[in-house]
């Protein structure tokens, strides 16, 4: 039997078809509605999660500004300071040309936990490089999860030991960055009904199975432990806590903590999903949210903007692998807008310059 072409290109389409896995699958919506991309943000705003890395030219930083400037980002809050001679270095590259446009947070090296006095340590060099600039500290998110003393145990993230340091921020009026824990979906079975499922196929280092790691109810509860211990610390929870799927849950937690609130790096997606409720609670708790992004990219910030500002329906997030459901708009109002922006922030974290924010 002879097949005519058209009849051998539909059978080679159909067998394509056939094989196509849905890591390939990417249809285009045929759906018209208004809407369109947002490239700058209303209102100045401050990242209040960033991060810049080793130590950066003139050239490099003065193009940083004019990319931050395009987006109307008057001030990025670089995670990654370092601390000791490195911190200095970080201060002195960022803030020496462009004194208001950077706040650099500390970090501290938790190798020699177990050594005697290690948190008093801790706390003295925390403080030497608030002198020299540092703003707050970050704590990465290996703190609670596979961070381990010499004799293999976990570091909780409430761990006794440590307290030195908590109290050192609040008594220096400095902000700690926190990260603990990862989505939920990632401590679960990588199955059918896992909702990050194409995420830790193609990414299966990202998975936290049982047998490796505490569950995430678990490093949550020592979160909160911490948090409620330390009641004269400022904290600001990072990634709206892997809670933006039960904002309800995360809602709670900032009632019953005064000192705490947080930021929506990496968490967009969950956000731009459910525009009625999340608008709802960006009102109730306008007080406590920051915005932050966690990786520079500066395209992706046109989705930020469009989601918290716009009332546009069904567009597209930038990661396929974070969402592969489409975006609605918050079309927050502007008071919280400004608040999201840059005024919580201003408020949280000290020697942030308010000129360049509007009223």
């Amino acid at each position: 039997m002879v097949l005519s072409l058209s009849t051998l290109c539909l059978t080679v389409l159909i067998a394509r078809q056939q094989t196509m896995t849905i890591e390939e699958y990417d249809p285009r919506s045929t759906l018209v509605v208004p809407g369109r991309e947002i490239q700058r943000a209303k209102f100045p705003f401050i990242d209040v999660h960033n991060h810049q890395r080793g130590t950066m030219s003139a050239g490099a930083l003065d193009t940083l500004i004019m990319e931050m400037d395009k987006l109307n980002m008057r001030v990025m809050v670089n995670l990654s300071g370092g601390s000791g001679e490195r911190l200095l270095q970080t201060v002195r590259t960022m803030k020496g040309e462009y004194p208001d446009r950077f706040v650099v947070f500390a970090n501290i090296d938790f190798s020699n936990i177990d050594s005697t006095g290690f948190a008093a340590r801790a706390a003295a060099q925390l403080e030497r490089d608030v002198r020299n600039g540092a703003q707050g500290l970050k704590i990465y998110k290996n703190f609670g999860m596979t961070l381990k003393d010499s004799e293999g145990r976990r570091v909780k993230v409430d761990d006794t030991r440590l307290d030195p340091i908590w109290r050192a921020c609040g008594r220096l009026g400095i902000p700690v960055l926190i990260h603990t824990g990862e989505p939920a979906s990632f401590f679960e079975p990588i199955d059918r009904y896992n909702e990050r499922w194409l995420e830790l196929t193609q990414f299966p280092s990202r998975a936290r199975p049982a047998s490796e790691f505490p569950s995430w109810e678990e490093l949550m509860g020592e979160q909160r432990r911490l948090f409620a211990r330390h009641s004269r610390t400022s904290f600001i929870n990072a990634h709206l806590s892997w809670m933006g799927g039960n904002l309800g849950r995360l809602g709670e937690m900032l009632d019953s903590l005064p000192n705490v609130t947080t930021e929506i790096g990496a968490v967009l997606a969950e956000l731009g999903r459910q525009p009625r409720f999340a608008r709802q609670w960006f009102i109730k708790y306008q007080d406590r949210v920051m915005m932050g992004k966690d990786t520079w990219a500066p395209k992706e910030y046109h989705v930020y903007f469009r989601v918290l500002e716009s009332a546009d329906e069904y567009f597209d997030y930038y990661r396929k692998r974070h969402a592969f459901w489409k975006m609605y708009g918050l079309n927050l109002p502007d008071e919280v807008l400004k608040k999201l922006y840059s005024k919580n922030a201003m408020r949280i974290i000290p020697g942030i310059e308010k000129q360049s924010f509007p009223e």
